[in-house]
């Protein structure tokens, strides 16, 4: 395995026309992160983290600047290459989940797979998307709909079908922002025991409870980043959190129990 740092930035900048005006959206940025590092990004509105995460999903390219993502420099390359990028070594978790209505979570697991140019046959992608789903505590619903999942569920089918290519990095977009307190401490602890078995995790969040979750803090304001915080990370064995949900009934309450392994 390489030993470079996944995510290598250098002065990265991106500015937008708008008008007759110039936005500087990012401007300068530069940073290293570590293979199984998880690192929360955060900021106000208009900071620039929305543009900086676009540029480390490879979803934009940045003006100028150099962006290496496990090794290789992905800051000039074409559509379709950044298409490649995407589908081989990014994951992405989305506050929308974006699931398909009228597919089974197996099915919406198995299709980064389908687009992958591994070409897995079919039984090899079931079975590695089960495996996912049996990560993420919920290989027993693998054959039921988006609309029969909660809300909590569905953010776990998600971040299983991100997981499924086996990515080098993952990335998740405000993950618990359409969630409840409760459910959004039960989705953390999804991402923190897959960090503990060695994936790199970068998340946008605007929510402080939900970045101390996170080993590592950037704080980015102007389009610049200001703050690089290593930080002790809460989890779900702290006294405090036990407190907070020995007051929430059990049915509702998140399971701290670690998956069974693939």
């Amino acid at each position: 395995m390489s030993t470079s740092p996944v995510v290598e930035l250098h002065d990265i900048r991106k500015t937008y026309a708008s008008g007759e005006a110039t936005v500087h959206a990012v401007r300068g940025i530069s940073l290293k992160i570590e293979r199984g590092e998880f690192v929360a990004i955060m900021g106000a509105s208009g900071s620039g983290k929305s543009t900086l995460m676009n540029t480390l999903g490879c979803l934009d390219r940045p003006t100028s600047g150099q962006y290496l993502l496990d090794g290789t420099d992905v800051s000039h390359l074409d559509r379709d290459e950044l298409a490649d990028i995407r589908n081989h070594k990014l994951g992405f978790v989305f506050q929308g989940f974006n699931l398909l209505a009228r597919t089974t979570a197996l099915e919406n697991v198995e299709l980064p797979m389908l687009y992958g140019a591994e070409n897995l046959p079919k039984a090899e992608r079931r079975e590695r998307a089960l495996r996912s789903l049996e990560i993420v505590g919920l290989a027993e619903r693998a054959h039921h709909y988006s609309s029969q999942l909660s809300g909590g569920q569905q953010q776990r089918v998600a971040i299983a079908r991100a997981i499924a290519n086996q990515p080098q990095l993952l990335l998740a977009d405000e993950p618990t922002g359409n969630l409840d307190s409760k459910t959004s401490i039960e989705i953390m602890g999804v991402f923190q025991r897959l960090n503990d078995a060695g994936m790199t995790i970068i998340m946008v969040t605007h929510e402080p409870d939900i970045a101390r979750f996170c080993k590592r803090d950037l704080l980015v304001r102007d389009g610049l980043l200001v703050s690089d915080t290593t930080v002790s990370p809460r989890t779900l064995a702290d006294e405090e959190l036990r407190r907070y949900l020995a007051n929430a009934p059990k049915d509702e309450m998140p399971s701290t129990a670690t998956p069974k392994a693939a």
